[in-house]
């Protein structure tokens, strides 16, 4: 990965009467994850939002490699991955065949790059199965297989550990760490704080 950089510039949005971001600022360079701390209604996944172009905000500027990410936000989001609190999967295909088409149309993978990381996540033994047959933690190793293929530069995560158990929240650490190794960036919105092992992990408390 090359040097990338995320700006985030005085950042106001208001949700009806109520004015949820405030003047946020912030920054991220290569090998670097900022973990978003607040509690319910402080604007987490808003903010997140509005950093990948889904929410506009009324006033501040998010710039990816110094350009507003407004400009082209298709270059934008072909660096990027978001995964929110329900993960983005098809009901009706099975887990290799979400993986297929989540990630494959974006990035191009081989089959055993798909196999390692089914079986990286646990996934393996029930990865043929309809994905409306999982439950909610398996859904969401589904969503980390992928962000294990995606290969992209920056990470938007929305409670990472979600429905997970010990060991599955072990492996998000992991894999947000090999993330940062070879120079991608990691935003991430959390209750439950993430590994402090994590090099480069800075902290962003909304009010």
């Amino acid at each position: 990965m090359h040097d990338e950089r995320l700006d985030v510039e005085s950042l106001h949005l208001w949700r009806g009467d109520r004015h949820v971001l405030r003047g946020v600022c912030f920054s991220l360079a290569s090998g670097e994850c900022l973990q978003v701390t607040g509690p319910n209604g402080s604007g987490k996944t808003s903010l997140l939002r509005t950093v990948c172009g889904l929410m506009y905000p009324e006033a501040g500027r998010v710039l990816w490699e110094g350009r507003d990410v407004r400009s082209d936000l298709r270059t934008f989001h072909c660096a990027l991955v978001y995964l929110g609190h329900e993960p983005p999967l098809k009901a009706d295909l099975s887990a290799r065949e979400n993986l297929r088409y989540w990630i494959g149309v974006r990035h191009r993978f081989g089959a055993a790059a798909l196999e390692d990381a089914l079986e990286r996540v646990g996934a393996s033994p029930w990865c043929e199965r309809l994905v409306r047959t999982l439950s909610a933690g398996q859904r969401r190793r589904v969503a980390l297989a992928g962000l294990a293929l995606s290969m992209v530069p920056l990470w938007l995560l929305d409670e990472p550990t979600t429905n997970l158990d010990t060991e599955g929240q072990q492996l998000v650490g992991s894999l947000i760490g090999e993330q940062l190794s070879r120079g991608g960036m990691v935003l991430a919105a959390v209750h439950h704080e993430l590994p402090a092992s994590l090099r480069e992990l800075r902290r962003l408390e909304l009010a």
